[in-house]
């Protein structure tokens, strides 16, 4: 199973959902201030931040992502985790209908997993821009970005896209019930083709 945003009508540039940055928005003034956080948007040139009421251009959300990752680089862990999760819950509390929560909520858990796995493959674009999205559903449950826009020309020694995988068990664990972990296994920004992340429950 695979998505790509580059299959979006009418789309030009390739583009994302806004909340890719307005969610990191309140986590960065929590962790350093309104006035830091202020003069961390200018010296990046990332003043207009969207407003939330259009998709943006995959290059913005990855230029705000990197330029977290480099500017805090001690922090940027827990930043793009509580980001992820924050993401994950605007799309729990906005874009999936109540009957659907509670639809999943009652079936058995693989079949809710399988049912949410097919629904964000459907959705992909709004995160993974112009890369190919893929799931592979046999246990455990994997996500794979090729040519992930958001690490795109980072090179580093370790995974990075703690966002990604932040959004994914966020919404396994809220909507599916339970604890989940999510663990990049490969990333873009190592030389990998893709970003790998694989699904695991945590305990029973």
């Amino acid at each position: 199973m695979s998505s790509s945003a580059a299959a979006i009508p009418g789309a030009g540039v390739a583009r994302v959902g806004p909340n890719a940055i307005l969610q990191y928005l309140p986590v960065l003034e929590k962790t350093i201030g309104r006035s830091a956080l202020d003069a961390f948007l200018k010296s990046e040139r990332l003043e207009q931040v969207p407003d939330g009421s259009v998709m943006i251009e995959e290059g913005l959300a990855a230029d705000f992502h990197q330029a977290v990752r480099r500017r805090f680089p001690e922090a940027a862990v827990q930043l793009a985790r509580e980001a992820g999760s924050g993401t994950a819950d605007y799309i729990i509390a906005n874009r999936i209908p109540a009957f659907a929560r509670a639809i999943l909520a009652l079936l058995p858990r693989p079949v809710a997993e399988e049912m949410l796995s097919r629904s964000i493959a459907e959705h992909a674009w709004t995160f993974a821009g112009s890369g190919e999205f893929r799931v592979h559903r046999q246990p455990p449950i994997t996500f794979e970005i090729i040519g992930n826009p958001i690490v795109r020309g980072e090179r580093t020694n370790h995974p990075i896209c703690e966002w990604h995988a932040a959004v994914f068990a966020q919404l396994y664990g809220r909507l599916v019930g339970g604890a989940y972990e999510v663990i990049e296994r490969q990333c873009c920004a190592n030389g990998a083709e893709s970003c790998r992340f694989e699904l695991l429950r945590i305990g029973t």
